[in-house]
Formats: structure tokens, sequence, C-alpha cells
């Protein structure tokens, strides 16, 4: 009776967590912004995936707070879902009043680590490799718990906001401002961008 090689091939699902404050800070730094579609292939080969599924969480600016439209934001959120088929988690940026030294201002909190630590572990069972785009200390609990359980996880940041005790506490650690080949169009100021009529 013939073998069934297939069941004999190791796969290795990967499931990639996607910081987007965080990843503004490499985008700065680098001054482009990441082309997600070959980052995605590039960690898929880096890592031998057998298969791969993206997750972006982003905090959005609410309506009216901006004297800017914000449908490029949405169009691009939309691209990541039709076009790559990420799943999008967003959420409207939340306005909190406080007092500081020049007196009352507004605060926007945008925190998306809750919702990017629950779905890590609402698809525990559907991945062998964790990658996230983070640098917040935060998570290293997270990290240390999926390596316990046989997951290998790995770290994509910037070398100027990425904490030590994650670079170090994940299987790996990659600069993302390292990589070549995964940089997409130049990243324009929005003074740049207002004078362009956008």
């Amino acid at each position: 009776m013939p073998l069934d090689n297939s069941q004999n091939q190791a796969t290795n699902a990967i499931y990639v967590f996607i910081d987007a404050s965080n990843l503004w800070e490499a985008f700065k730094a680098k001054g482009r912004f990441l082309d997600f579609e070959k980052t995605t292939k590039y960690i898929k080969e880096k890592f031998s995936g057998t298969s791969i599924k993206a997750f972006y969480y982003t905090a959005y600016p609410a309506e009216g707070t901006r004297n800017y439209s914000l449908d490029g934001k949405h169009k691009f959120f939309t691209y990541l879902k039709k076009a790559l088929g990420f799943a999008v988690i967003k959420k409207e940026l939340k306005r909190i009043s406080v007092i500081n030294e020049h007196g009352e201002a507004i605060e926007e909190k945008g925190n998306m680590d809750v919702e990017m630590t629950i779905d890590a572990m609402l698809h525990f069972k559907k991945y062998d490799t964790a990658i996230f785009f983070t640098g917040d200390s935060d998570f290293l609990a997270l990290v240390t718990y999926l390596k316990n359980h046989g997951k290998k996880v790995f770290i994509f940041s910037s070398e100027n906001n990425v904490s030590q005790e994650l670079r170090t506490g994940a299987n790996g650690y990659t600069d993302i401002l390292d990589v070549d080949g995964v940089w997409g169009k130049e990243l324009k100021h929005r003074a740049e961008l207002e004078k362009e009529g956008r």
C-alpha cells in the first residue's frame, strides 16, 4: 500500500499581527511606506510558510477632527482587505479631555494591544508561527505564553521603536528598516500633500 506523503510534510501556517501605530515610527525613520504585498511575500519565503494570514490593527481619526479628507485612509483599508486578503481591525481614536501645564487639551488614544492579543489567542490552533509588528514590551507576556505552548514567535519592528525585552524575548527579531525590497512609495508630510491638493 503506497504511503500518503502529504501527511508527513510539515506545515508552517504563519499569522502576522501588525500594529499600525508602531509601524508608523518605522515609516517615518525610513521615509517610505511598506509595500504590504511584498512584505507578506518576503515573510512567507523567509520562514518557509505553507500559508500566511495577516491582521492589520489601526485607530483612525473621527470625522470632523481633521482639516483634510480621510478618504485615502479608508481606501487603503479596503485595498488591504479586498486586494490582499488582510483582516483589518479598526476603531475610531478616542478623544479624551486632559489638563496639562498649558490648560485643557484633547488627547487621542487608539491602543490596539488588547485586540491583537485576543486574536492571537482566538486563532491559536490555526498557526504554527506568529509574527508581531510591534515593539511594545507589553506583548512580552503573550510572546512568552505562545513560545511556551509550542509556537514560533518573531518580532518585526525598528531600532528606534522596540523594547529590549521584546527584542530578546521572541525566537527572533528583524529590524524592518534593514529589509530590502519591501518598501513602497515615499512618505510625504501633510504639508507637502496639501500643496499638491490632496
